[in-house]
């Protein structure tokens, strides 16, 4: 999934603690730290060839919003959700997600909508060629078309807080495969109400969509456990 929009918007000038922060969501997002893993100021700063101070400013700013957790002695951990949390978090992952489609769908543009088409023939390619990792980044981006709007700020906020919640995991999408082509259909559905104007149904699907997600993630995880 692209993940979160953490600071300027592509294209415009970015802070080097935005850039840092960027750098270490992708880390977690593309499961190269995993939940429990690392994650050193040194290692950060070298990656990008900055001083450490603007890297501890965004890991500071990662850890308030959920993807990392500071330890005094062990550092930078990226943080990790017990399976008894996840129908918690996914259930407020889509009544958050719902409230931005009742909120700001009515504001999306063509552009918008033509981007989530894009997002969707994308979604399509990543899908058929079995490619996991391009849509976790493609999903993270539908999702963030559509949250990130003037009327849904603070849910675009606390959204992102729940998304590195469950980044952190290694993505339900490794996880569980299966889900993609699911995932997929979902986002169809979701844009195909969108594009007809009924946004309560837009919202609704979003909320089956989350709760679908916890399902086969818990599921998994609890198959691998036995």
């Amino acid at each position: 999934m692209a993940r979160p929009r953490a600071d300027a918007p592509s294209g415009q000038h970015r802070t080097k603690a935005a850039l840092a922060k960027a750098h270490i969501q992708e880390l977690i997002v593309s499961g190269t730290v995993p939940a429990g893993g690392h994650i050193t100021t040194r290692a950060v700063s070298e990656a990008l060839a900055m001083s450490e101070t603007p890297v501890r400013e965004a890991m500071r700013s990662l850890a308030a919003e959920g993807w990392l957790d500071l330890h005094p002695h062990l550092g930078s951990v990226v943080a990790g959700v017990q399976t008894a949390e996840l129908t918690e978090v996914y259930a407020l992952r889509g009544r958050l997600g719902a409230l931005a489609i009742e909120l700001g769908g009515p504001s999306y543009s063509r552009r918008r909508l033509a981007e989530m088409a894009t997002n969707i023939r994308r979604s399509e390619k990543a899908v058929a060629a079995g490619q996991i990792a391009v849509y976790i980044q493609l999903n993270r981006a539908f999702h963030t078309l559509l949250s990130d709007t003037e009327e849904t700020r603070w849910t675009l906020r606390l959204l992102t807080m729940l998304w590195g919640q469950t980044a952190a995991m290694g993505g339900g999408f490794r996880r569980v495969p299966a889900r993609l082509a699911q995932s997929l259909d979902e986002h169809k559905a979701i844009l195909a109400a969108i594009v007809a104007g009924d946004f309560q149904h837009a919202a609704a699907l979003l909320i089956e969509h989350e709760r679908r997600a916890a399902s086969m993630l818990i599921t998994a995880l609890v198959l691998k456990r036995l």
